[in-house]
């Protein structure tokens, strides 16, 4: 018997498969390093950072682009939180052995990531005003998408579904 490419099945077995897969640069000591990092940074220093940068950098006219950040944060935070609830996704490591976490995990649960949700949102929306820092942004943002389920917190599912939210809370804001 065949399976379906669209059953559920399926697809956790792909996010398993594509989780180890990614698990496995955490056992370099430079790659954990590295990623510990861009998580950390990914967690709100770079984002708050920059949308303190950018009226210094850009004056008055940065104002409406930093609240613009602001609204997709929170819009992205609700959602975030509602999901998490309502979900109850156990991270990868704590349903897998052979995956290891290598940072410390914010919160309970898994689905969906807020940190890639939050790099989404935040680095859409600064681009769309500032298109010259997209090759900051973007490249940053990947970073801290990958960095999830390199640590063991997320699986690809996650992170994917972080940055479509992301992306959705970014245009609700462009909006305003």
């Amino acid at each position: 018997m065949q399976k379906s490419m669209l059953s559920p099945r399926w697809i956790n077995e792909i996010d398993l498969a594509l989780c180890l897969r990614f698990n496995r640069v955490s056992h370099f000591r430079f790659w954990r390093l590295f990623f510990k990092i861009v998580s950390r940074l990914g967690n709100g220093v770079f984002w708050y950072t920059l949308m303190a940068v950018l009226p210094l950098a850009y004056g008055p006219a940065a104002w409406p682009t930093v609240a613009r950040m602001a609204v997709a944060g929170l819009l992205g935070l609700a959602g975030y939180k509602w999901l998490k609830a309502r979900t109850s996704r156990p991270r990868p490591y704590q349903v897998y052995s052979a995956i290891f976490a290598a940072a410390p995990a914010l919160d309970r649960f898994s689905f969906p990531s807020g940190h890639t949700l939050h790099a989404v949102a935040f680095s859409l929306v600064a681009a769309s005003a500032f298109p010259q820092l997209a090759p900051l942004v973007y490249p940053f943002t990947f970073l801290v998408a990958v960095s999830r389920p390199v640590l063991g917190l997320h699986y690809p599912s996650d992170v994917l579904a972080g940055a479509l939210l992301g992306a959705a809370a970014a245009q609700v804001a462009l909006l305003i």
